[in-house]
């Protein structure tokens, strides 16, 4: 059997042209950039100072990468992001599911009033100096748990988390496995979990971000340069560049070094971005399928 081929009004082609140059548009606005900061990255530093490089390297040279390697404390910062990442995404997952699970069910008690702090949370906050004073009582300075606990959960991750429990795992499936002697930890485990996995992978590429970028908590938490994140690092890097440059009195040489130190962002950004950038394709069917999920019901 043939499929007919439906053919579309004027207004629909009118509206699916400005949607493609809209789509096309939006797509160089994002990769010009992307491709400005790569090729820069790999140019010489003397033709990035000056302004030559746009989506293609200039006298092609690794210069900028050799000046970050070279830095022990990178491979440091990567060591300790990378545990920040695992082991903070792993607790935010777990800590999030099961905030999420009780507050989807109707016969929770204190549904209602839960959902409302939950959303008084995303709109006021308690400001930088009473979470420090917090995190100062609770003798969690200077550690690692500076890093992973006050961000152990997010209101916003709860919420479509709630959100998705609710519209995509009948309460029927529930009431029928409760009949059948399950457990609520049990139906839990057995039954919420597997059929979450789409939400699950949003929120641990939502946690996974924002650990690998976590710099301001580590600036505010931490003084051992041991447990510092990659960010944190990176930004010390750019500093010193800058502070040398500055400190030289030849101008040859002064302008050279600022040319490396303009060279040296790029990089820097590609050696911080890169492993995300690896990972997201390897979520992104599932990411895409969790958050559209529930968006239409038939």
């Amino acid at each position: 059997m043939r499929l007919k081929k439906v053919r579309k009004s004027s207004s629909d082609k009118i509206f699916l042209n400005i949607s493609t140059v809209i789509l096309v548009l939006a797509m160089f606005v994002v990769l010009v950039p992307l491709l400005n900061i790569v090729a820069a990255s790999f140019s010489n530093p003397v033709a990035v100072s000056n302004g030559k490089v746009w989506i293609w390297p200039v006298d092609f040279s690794l210069s900028s990468y050799q000046n970050v390697i070279k830095y022990e404390a990178v491979w440091l910062g990567y060591r300790n992001t990378i545990f920040y990442t695992v082991v903070g995404t792993i607790m935010n997952v777990i800590v999030t599911l099961f905030c999420a699970f009780p507050i989807s069910q109707r016969r929770f008690a204190g549904r209602k009033f839960v959902n409302k702090m939950l959303f008084i949370t995303m709109v006021f906050s308690g400001g930088m100096i009473p979470n420090y004073l917090l995190v100062k009582q609770l003798h969690m300075l200077n550690t690692v748990w500076a890093i992973l606990i006050p961000g152990l959960v997010t209101a916003y991750n709860v919420t479509i988390t709630r959100s998705y429990i609710e519209t995509n795992i009948p309460q029927e499936l529930e009431e029928a496995a409760r009949v059948d002697g399950c457990s609520p930890l049990q139906f839990f485990s057995k039954f919420v979990i597997p059929l979450s996995k789409p939400i699950i992978a949003v929120i641990t590429m939502y946690y996974a971000v924002s650990h690998w970028n976590e710099y301001f908590n580590a600036f505010l938490y931490l003084i051992n340069k041991e447990l510092y994140p990659l960010q944190t690092f990176l930004r010390d890097i750019l500093i010193n560049s800058k502070l040398d440059g500055s400190m030289v009195d030849d101008p040859e040489i002064a302008a050279m070094m600022q040319a490396q130190s303009e060279a040296l962002k790029y990089s820097v950004i590609v050696v911080a971005t890169l492993p995300l950038m690896c990972v997201y394709p390897l979520v992104q069917k599932h990411f895409v399928k969790g958050v559209m999920v529930g968006s239409v019901k038939g």
